[in-house]
């Protein structure tokens, strides 16, 4: 084979390779997925909660980590942490103002590796305010369902500062301490349909 032949072969299989890596997008299938997040209480606890509406995409690649990417956005008002009183007080002034921040959003910026760790960097949009987050990400799987849709499968965590975000509001304990902790864990289970 001339060499302009072998070139020509191998910028052939560069460019089937590059249309093989191309990202699609799955759609967040939020009946099986979960938003939560976990905050410490008096010192002594941690209190878990979700948010119940929430919708977003994930651009995927198989086998290349480093090409994925994500958005989402999170409605506030839908927080729930099984007591209908502490939500009302989460979704007011104090915390979330949901009604004039009725919406979280997340639109990442890369992947990287560190460590025995894939890392989802992003920016955070929550309560008015955007920094980067970090998410570690652990891939569960894919797999085509019983009625023939694309499904991909993710688990992430993090951790954030509230205050970064402007919510800063807390009750200083009389024997010291705080009522609410400032470092918010984020868990999240993410499933995702292939578009069509």
């Amino acid at each position: 084979m001339t060499f302009r032949k072998t070139m020509t072969a191998l910028l052939a299989a560069s460019l089937l390779t590059a249309a093989a890596a191309t990202a699609a997008t799955y759609t967040i299938d939020a009946t099986h997925s979960s938003v939560g997040f976990k905050v410490r209480h008096l010192m002594v606890s941690k209190v878990t909660g979700s948010f119940g509406e929430f919708s977003g995409t994930v651009d995927y690649v198989e086998g290349q980590p480093d090409q994925w990417a994500a958005a989402a956005a999170i409605k506030t008002a839908s927080v729930n942490t099984n007591d209908a009183k502490r939500d009302d007080h989460l979704r007011n002034a104090d915390f979330f103002d949901a009604e004039k921040h009725p919406e979280i959003t997340f639109t990442s910026t890369g992947v990287s590796r560190k460590g025995d760790d894939w890392v989802l960097a992003g920016d955070l949009t929550m309560h008015g305010v955007t920094k980067p987050v970090e998410l570690v990400v652990e891939f569960n799987g894919a797999i085509t369902d019983p009625w023939g849709n694309d499904r991909i499968g993710f688990s992430a965590t993090g951790v954030l500062d509230r205050r970064d975000f402007g919510i800063t509001y807390n009750t200083v304990l009389d024997k010291g301490g705080v009522a609410v902790g400032n470092e918010v864990e984020l868990m999240l289970e993410i499933e995702a349909i292939a578009n069509k």
